[in-house]
């Protein structure tokens, strides 16, 4: 590699990809940030606040985990919310992931949230080959309009954003860990979510 030429990490979207690529690239980035900020803690690391703040790293995988599944089974597809959410005592209260995530261990909350994406990123790939990114998704506004799965990725894609925030605070408290992007060869532990 010359000092012109830059190669992409594998976490970065396309340089010059269509709509759903782009869409699914900003959100894939967001999701890597975020999985190196929560990556490689035990129970302590995970359940460590700052401030008044009740916000957790463990809270944070919990409640993006609910997220991906809320936002593609229940608002997309129509589905209500099952799986390990039954089972984990699912409410439908914003709060809960957050106070309940103290009970799980590192290991579940891990497997929670990768879990959770790879059911999101198989009903996202599925239904982009199926109809694209303006299909209508089940759920609907008081006025009877249905946001499109754009919207939808969209909505993700925000909520990763201001919680990517907050884990970069609570990681750096924990044990110094800073940066916008994966230090340079960072691997996850766990499953690359690519």
């Amino acid at each position: 590699m010359t000092e012109t030429e830059w190669v992409s990490p594998w976490w970065e979207p396309p340089l010059a990809g269509s709509e759903a690529e782009q869409l699914l690239g900003a959100l894939d980035r967001l999701r890597t940030t975020f999985h190196y900020k929560v990556d490689e803690l035990d129970a302590a690391g995970l359940n460590t606040r700052i401030g008044a703040s009740s916000i957790t790293l463990g809270g944070l995988l919990k409640h993006l985990a609910a997220n991906e599944d809320y936002m593609f089974d229940v608002k997309f597809r129509g589905k209500p919310m099952g799986g390990p959410w039954l089972e984990n005592g699912w409410r439908d209260d914003n709060d809960w992931e957050f106070s309940s995530a103290a009970d799980n261990t590192p290991e579940e909350l891990y497997a929670l949230w990768e879990n959770a994406v790879g059911r999101s990123r198989k009903t996202v790939a599925d239904a982009i080959a199926d109809g694209g990114l303006d299909q209508p998704a089940h759920i609907s506004w008081p006025d009877g309009r249905h946001p499109s799965l754009r919207r939808l990725i969209c909505d993700l894609i925000e909520e990763y954003g201001r919680h990517t925030g907050h884990a970069d605070l609570i990681r750096e408290a924990v044990d110094g860990r800073v940066g916008e992007d994966p230090s340079d060869g960072w691997q996850p532990v766990g499953p690359k979510l690519t």
